[in-house]
């Protein structure tokens, strides 16, 4: 019999990574003679992976780049963020106690993110929290990546679960959409990094902070 199982986006959701994103991008964009970006600008190009955020940075800056020059901006970025992937992002608060509560109950947590597997990796390794995941999937693991539902049914599968026993936690359109197309229940974040108001997404359930999550995964148990 399989254990239920809770998936996670990972930035805006699990953890608050725009800091050192922003920093990154700012970074990057000052060396090639860009002025940095609003950091809520940046926030909201979140959870498409570095390159998309990177491409939709440029068209900002109306910086016309050839593609050889975009794939030594993605690589410096790349490389930049993974020196400093943990210096200010932190778990949102109340994460820890969540998924003390919700392992108690028998649930596995798994990540399945638009970020690079091992920058995934790094960062819940820095913040201790790899260790409470049975997968971590990002958008190279499978070579598909969010809305696809076929990463999520994967990262699912990989972890020993069921689809049917299965809740989707997120903070954008992404997530929902990925939940939807593989037929499970999705609860929204709504303090994640979405320029769209989750709740104009219609998820299941909206939690704004993670002390509401287990009571709202129970809800959701008893619905199906």
């Amino acid at each position: 019999m399989s254990r239920p199982i809770l998936v996670f986006d990972l930035d805006g959701t699990l953890v608050d990574t725009a800091p050192d994103l922003a920093k990154t991008l700012d970074t990057i964009l000052q060396r090639a003679g860009l002025e940095p970006l609003p950091y809520d600008d940046v926030k909201s190009m979140i959870g498409d992976g570095a390159r998309a955020m990177l491409e939709r940075a440029l068209r900002m800056r109306n910086a016309d780049v050839s593609v050889a020059e975009l794939d030594r901006m993605f690589s410096d970025f790349i490389e930049h963020y993974a020196a400093h992937i943990a210096d200010a992002s932190r778990p949102f608060p109340g994460l820890d106690a969540a998924l003390d509560q919700l392992a108690d109950k028998g649930f596995v947590f798994v990540v399945c993110t638009n970020k690079l597997e091992w920058l995934s990796r790094r960062l819940l390794d820095a913040l201790d929290l790899a260790r409470r995941f049975a997968f971590i999937c990002g958008q190279d693991t499978f070579g598909v990546k969010k809305p696809d539902p076929a990463i999520l049914r994967l990262t699912i599968e990989r972890a020993g679960g069921k689809i049917e026993d299965a809740i989707m936690v997120g903070d954008s359109a992404a997530d929902i959409d990925t939940a939807r197309a593989a037929g499970i229940p999705v609860i929204a974040v709504d303090f994640g990094y979405t320029e769209i108001p989750v709740a104009e997404m219609k998820p299941d359930l909206i939690i704004s902070h993670f002390d509401a999550l287990p009571a709202a995964v129970v809800e959701l148990q008893q619905r199906t």
